[in-house]
C-alpha cells in the first residue's frame, strides 16, 4: 500500500491560485515544486437526518499548517480584530466554493445526484497552528431512505488538495440516523503509475480535473 504520509514534506518555491483562490484567497501563494498534493485537510463529516430520512451534512474541515499560515498572511489577527477577521474568511471560503459545489458529491444508483442547498452557519477558528472551517450543507428536499447504498465524496478536482478522514471515527451519525444507517469508507487504490503522475507533476502544472477522484475515499451509505 502506498505510503500518504510521504507526499507530506513541504519545499515551498513557485506559485499557485487553484485552491486558495476558491476559498476566497486572492494573493499567490508558495507551494511545491512538485508532487500533488501540496495542501492537506483533515476532515470530519457528521450526517444529519431523522428516522426516515437524510437531511444534510454539518462539516468541519481542518487545515494543515503552512496552509493555515498562508490563510492568514497579511489578515489582522489582532484581538481587537480578530472576530470579524475570521468570520470574513469564512464567509469568502463558502461563497467561492460555490461554483465547485463545496468540493461535495452525493449520489444515488451510483451516478444519480442527490442536491443540496448553499452552504450555511460557516464558522472559522484557529487553534494550536491550524484553521479549522466548519459550516453547514442541508440537503435540497429530505432524501428518504431507500435501502440502496448511497455514495459520498469529498474533493479537490485537480488534487492540489488531499482531503480525507483519518478513520472510521471522522464520519458521525445524527443519534436518530445511527438507529438506521450503517457506512463504510473505501480507501483509494491509484495504480503505481498514477501515483508517479501525482508525485512528479509540477504545481505549476496546468490543473488536471480527473486526477482527484483517483486518490479520493469514497463513503458508501446505507439507510432502511
Amino acid at each position: 500500500m502506498f505510503d500518504w504520509s510521504s507526499l507530506r514534506v513541504f519545499t515551498p518555491v513557485v506559485s499557485h491560485r487553484s485552491w486558495f483562490t476558491l476559498i476566497g484567497l486572492l494573493a499567490l501563494m508558495p507551494t511545491l515544486a512538485k508532487a500533488h498534493p501540496h495542501s492537506w485537510v483533515d476532515m470530519v463529516t457528521q450526517i444529519n437526518g431523522n428516522d426516515h430520512a437524510i437531511t444534510g451534512f454539518s462539516m468541519t474541515w481542518e487545515f494543515d499548517p503552512m496552509t493555515t499560515a498562508y490563510l492568514f498572511d497579511g489578515e489582522d489577527m489582532s484581538k481587537e480584530h480578530r472576530k470579524k477577521t475570521l468570520q470574513k474568511l469564512a464567509d469568502n471560503m463558502i461563497k467561492n466554493m460555490l461554483s465547485t459545489h463545496y468540493f461535495t458529491y452525493f449520489y444515488q444508483h451510483k451516478t444519480t445526484p442527490i442536491r443540496y442547498k448553499t452552504a450555511r452557519n460557516a464558522v472559522l477558528t484557529t487553534k494550536r497552528g491550524k484553521a479549522t472551517l466548519k459550516f453547514d450543507l442541508p440537503l435540497t428536499k429530505p432524501f428518504t431512505f431507500i435501502n440502496e447504498p448511497l455514495k459520498f465524496l469529498i474533493f479537490d478536482p485537480t488534487y492540489y488538495v488531499d482531503m480525507s478522514w483519518k478513520g472510521r471515527d471522522s464520519i458521525k451519525l445524527s443519534p436518530q440516523l445511527a438507529k438506521h444507517c450503517q457506512y463504510k469508507i473505501i480507501a483509494p487504490n491509484p495504480t503505481p503509475k498514477e501515483v508517479a503522475y501525482a508525485t512528479n507533476l509540477p504545481a505549476d502544472a496546468d490543473p488536471d480535473n480527473s486526477l482527484g477522484q483517483l486518490f479520493t475515499q469514497q463513503l458508501n451509505l446505507t439507510c432502511h
